[in-house]
């Protein structure tokens, strides 16, 4: 009886060994593929887009941080300074025009200069143009105003008729030139020097990069390759009122009297 019992316990245990499943490693994809007509399991490392849309990039922690948060961005991840985005705002308060930071709500470049020099950076302030921002080899704060908001980015690069840039607000995401040109506030831009620190390549563009495009975009370049919806939205309604009364026509051949019209609803 013991015997028995000891061998249904042995089988029990080899069972649930046999079929134990260990967990898995976070952000690992397992698939299989074909090698020499035999089915092989292999694995590979995957990024969460959310994870990747802010990868290098110091996310502002109020609404009135952008300034802290791109100046953070820019000296921890191409300056290797290491700072959190609550030191840079102290550092801010402290050298910069406290007053006026308040009154405000929001630092200035000149709040910008006045600390970096302070941790021993030169920086400054310059006009430029989109000729210049291309010709850029590090990455550059700018002031931007879109939907109504004053905001920093930092530019990473001008790469095929796109400016990546890192927003603290938003991520990783690009504007097409033409459009970068209508929301860059007065043409300025604002350059920290290493001054002795060895520049970091975090943010330079990576190939997946190219895939954080916004849908303003998508839209311009849609349109770019398909120019016959590139109409006038006269012309369009005129179109979309035309395939309306076709759909509308009888088996007699009569055309129905409702006139429609088509249109793009953003969900």
């Amino acid at each position: 009886m013991i015997e028995i019992l000891l061998g249904s316990l042995l089988a029990v245990f080899g069972v649930n060994t046999a079929f134990e499943v260990k967990p898995k490693d976070e952000g690992t994809v397992y698939f299989e593929q074909q090698a020499a007509n035999i089915p092989v399991t292999d694995q590979t490392a995957v990024e969460p887009l959310a994870k990747l849309k802010y990868k290098n990039i110091i996310r502002q922690t109020y609404d009135y941080s952008c300034g802290s948060a791109a100046l953070t961005t820019l000296l921890d991840y191409y300056l290797g300074r290491n700072l959190t985005e609550r030191q840079v705002m102290e550092g801010l308060l402290k050298f910069g025009e406290a007053d006026k930071i308040v009154a405000r709500r929001g630092f200035s470049l000149l709040d910008m200069k006045r600390f970096t020099r302070a941790i021993g950076h030169k920086s400054g302030g310059f006009r430029a143009s989109m000729d210049d921002l291309a010709e850029l080899d590090h990455p550059a704060i700018v002031p931007i105003e879109y939907a109504g908001f004053k905001h920093f980015v930092v530019v990473r690069e001008v790469y095929n008729g796109h400016v990546y840039v890192a927003d603290p607000a938003v991520g990783n995401i690009s504007f097409t030139i033409e459009r970068f040109k209508e929301v860059w506030d007065r043409n300025v831009l604002f350059i920290v020097f290493p001054n002795g620190h060895a520049p970091l390549p975090n943010l330079e563009l990576r190939n997946e990069d190219m895939r954080v495009v916004d849908e303003s975009t998508i839209n311009y370049l849609a349109f770019q390759e398909f120019p016959q919806f590139n109409n006038p939205m006269e012309n369009r309604l005129k179109d979309a009122a035309a395939i309306r009364r076709l759909e509308n026509a009888t088996s007699s051949g009569e055309v129905g009297a409702s006139v429609g019209g088509m249109s793009y609803k953003r969900q």
